[in-house]
């Protein structure tokens, strides 16, 4: 059995470039991950404008949340790991305005200014909140055209779809979408998707939160929506209930060292999936979860094997 955790397994390649008793390991692993960097992610296009999109993207409630805190340099290193593998997708939500105001500050620096796909969302009831909120993005993020508006948890979802249809129009924002991160939300987000044709939706999946696999995601599919998922680690619970035990043996065989690596890779291996949004404050884990888009993936069988194991621990 692997018994790799995913501190040890960070551990272990911050050791690379010091290790002499055991060359090969030491040379290979930088080198892959150099080459890695130099063909950056994999993408998938979206389905409406086939624009191409990496396929590991950031989540980045937490980091932002922490600038008050620890300063805004954790989510600039955090930003710097994604972008070296060619990532670009940042998801956001309305949270602290200076917080936002110093996060938008970092994305137009140099290194990240026009490399980043960056979205916002609504999460007020009644339309003039909502317009605020949209042009408040536009103010501290420091953009003019937003790369993709959304409704937070379908909040008032009524009354602000027709805002960010005539904001898509007006060409203030490029693409316009909806969210859930809960499965309670899963049939309201149905409903909407058989109405209407959002260019995406963004919704909770991981490994041992799949509910929306069977009928959610294919439904997007077919309606030609781009599929972001939050939640691949069920916002650090996945951690929790897997802290401790060994990863089966077999998991070796496509590619995955450590648990998140076996949730990204089993989400990734869906090809309905466009983007997974991995929320970390960590430049390592970043860097780790970037790996994961590359290497094998699991197939049909393995899926099911995957599937049936996690039930187990």
């Amino acid at each position: 059995m692997i018994h790799t955790t995913r501190r040890d397994f960070l551990a272990l390649l911050s050791m690379f470039p010091f290790t002499a008793a055991i060359p090969a390991l030491a040379q290979q692993a930088p080198a892959l991950s150099e080459r890695r960097r130099v063909e950056g992610l994999p993408v998938r296009r979206m389905p409406g404008s086939g624009e191409p999109l990496p396929v590991i993207g950031l989540g980045s409630s937490k980091v932002v949340e922490e600038i008050a805190r620890n300063g805004d340099d954790p989510l600039r290193q955090v930003m710097r790991a994604l972008v070296a593998h060619g990532g670009k997708v940042i998801d956001t939500w309305p949270r602290n305005p200076e917080n936002d105001g110093r996060f938008g500050k970092v994305i137009n620096e140099a290194e990240f200014r026009d490399r980043l796909f960056v979205t916002t969302k609504i999460d007020r009831v009644g339309k003039d909140a909502g317009v605020a909120q949209l042009r408040q993005a536009q103010q501290l993020y420091g953009r003019k055209v937003l790369d993709l508006a959304q409704v937070f948890s379908l909040t008032d979802v009524d009354t602000h779809w027709p805002t960010l249809r005539e904001w898509k129009d007006s060409g203030l924002t490029r693409y316009i979408g909806v969210t859930v991160s809960e499965p309670r939300r899963h049939a309201d987000l149905e409903t909407f998707l058989k109405r209407e044709k959002p260019d995406t939706i963004q919704v909770n999946y991981s490994i041992t939160e799949r509910e929306s696999e069977d009928r959610i995601i294919p439904l997007a599919a077919d309606r030609g929506v781009a599929v972001i998922v939050n939640r691949p680690f069920m916002n650090g619970a996945l951690f929790k209930r897997l802290e401790g035990r060994p990863l089966p043996q077999w998991a070796s065989e496509i590619g995955c060292t450590t648990w998140a690596e076996f949730s990204l890779k089993y989400i990734l291996s869906n090809p309905r999936v466009t983007v997974v949004l991995t929320e970390t404050s960590n430049a390592m884990h970043m860097e780790e979860n970037a790996q994961a888009a590359f290497g094998p993936m699991p197939d049909e069988s393995a899926r099911k094997r995957m599937r049936e194991f996690i039930t187990t621990v």
